[in-house]
């Protein structure tokens, strides 16, 4: 029970953060816009990952959806370590944290799936 309660709370708040990570770039803040510029994939790629971040975030939301949101979240940190370390420069800290989390979300909520979603199938033990 407790550690379902420390989960959902982990998953709210990282929920928010790819929230508040995602408006930004929906917006075209300078900085943003700026930032994909340098990556160049095109902007379309900014609109592209702050889409898979408010879906993402959407996800981790919805109980039998959550191991899938963590899972599409954690591609999108991997994406922003590398585009940090080898492109953009700064730090990858942040994306390293979150990837951390998300990863951690994951692990137990896709275990739980089984569970939860009649017909899935199941892992062996």
């Amino acid at each position: 029970m407790k550690k379902n309660v420390a989960l959902w709370f982990l998953q709210i708040a990282v929920a928010a953060v790819f929230v508040i990570s995602a408006l930004p770039k929906l917006a075209g803040v300078p900085i943003m816009v700026q930032m994909f510029g340098a990556l160049g994939l095109g902007q379309g790629f900014r609109y592209v990952t702050a889409t898979l971040e408010l879906g993402g975030a959407a996800m981790l939301l919805v109980p039998t959806l959550a191991g899938l949101g963590a899972v599409v979240l954690a591609i999108v940190m991997v994406g922003a370590i590398l585009a940090h370390t080898l492109v953009l420069g700064g730090s990858a800290v942040p994306a390293i944290v979150l990837l951390a989390a998300t990863v951690t979300i994951g692990w137990f909520r896709i275990q739980q799936a089984p569970s939860r979603v009649p017909g899935l199938i199941q892992t062996q033990a």
